[in-house]
């Protein structure tokens, strides 16, 4: 006899403890207080959301130098169920850290994530000259790695914050070459109730193009055009099940309850084989979204009445003025 499922409020990251990951966890409220489970992947992760060990799960989804999280685009279209409730910023900067005892210059080979290191590497080279470097499966593990026995590198690009669970020295921090950096981060839920519409929203959807031909990209992009649809992340990915292929996450401004939001993706469901809705939720950035009157529900809603009118057999009505 099975056991009936126990309803968890764990809530699941990228770690170990330190990573940016995190750093985003932090910043979800309903998260404060509960336990949290670290992971080694996104897969991971999801999988912890799908299977009920934990609520939802925290993941990185694009960063504002090296664009789309391939990892997690490609998760969020091979795991169906999973639905993104929020997203959350942070900035994005390093330190560089090293044994107590060890000096800059003593430095001749650095352990990074290779994401972190092509984040640093003007930096390392101009006050780290003729360096080497050693790759490393995470930002953190980049920087425990010094702890071992025999440490394979001298120092480490690694977290802000990381000296707070492990004992090793900064050597310089802020050593991104792009200050700006930031982050996205999206916490996946497997609630299906959409977050209500704040007027500063954010939709997430994915669309696979159907059968290649000339102007099928441009079909698609005017669903959103003729709409006045801003789009914040346009970003292509292969399906894999043959060459030439792709489909593409898009994140939208706007919610799915506005109207014109709506009616994009009735155009889209009309038009692509497979359209994946990932969720509307509330922008991290809280910018609100400007709409032109001839967008606005007011309008979608009039014309939809025009139209119903005409159906009914009722007199269409001049134009006002």
């Amino acid at each position: 006899m099975s056991q009936p499922e126990v309803e968890s409020d764990t809530y699941s990251y990228l770690g170990p403890a330190g990573t940016f990951t995190e750093a985003a966890l932090k910043l979800v409220d309903a998260a404060a207080g509960k336990p949290w489970r670290s992971v080694n992947n996104v897969g991971e992760a999801l999988d912890d959301v799908m299977s009920g060990r934990s609520v939802g799960a925290v993941i990185a989804i694009e960063n504002s130098v090296d664009g789309g999280v391939s990892a997690t685009q490609d998760a969020l279209a091979r795991i169906p169920g999973v639905r993104i409730v929020g997203e959350y910023l942070v900035p994005v900067d390093f330190v560089l850290v090293a044994r107590h005892g060890t000096a800059l210059a003593d430095v001749r080979t650095v352990n990074a994530h290779p994401v972190a290191y092509a984040q640093t590497h003007r930096w390392l080279e101009a006050n780290v000259p003729g360096h080497g470097h050693i790759p490393a499966s995470s930002n953190v593990a980049a920087a425990v790695a010094l702890l071992d026995a025999v440490p394979t590198a001298d120092a480490a690009v690694a977290p802000p914050g990381i000296t707070d669970h492990h004992d090793l020295a900064v050597l310089a921090e802020s050593i991104g070459d792009n200050s700006s950096a930031v982050t996205r981060f999206v916490l996946v839920s497997k609630t299906l109730s959409i977050p209500e519409r704040t007027g500063s929203d954010k939709t997430s959807v994915i669309v696979e193009l159907p059968a290649d031909h000339p102007g099928a990209l441009v079909d698609m992009l005017e669903q959103f055009a003729t709409r006045g649809i801003n789009m914040g992340l346009l970003s292509s990915r292969p399906i894999g099940d043959e060459l030439g292929r792709y489909r593409f996450v898009i994140d939208l401004d706007g919610h799915v309850r506005d109207e014109r939001v709506a009616d994009a993706l009735l155009g889209l469901r009309r038009f692509s084989p497979r359209v994946t809705f990932l969720g509307s939720y509330p922008r991290a950035d809280q910018q609100e979204t400007e709409v032109s009157l001839r967008y606005s529900d007011a309008a979608f809603v009039e014309a939809r009445e025009w139209l119903q009118a005409i159906l009914s057999g009722e007199p269409d009505a001049p134009d006002a003025g």
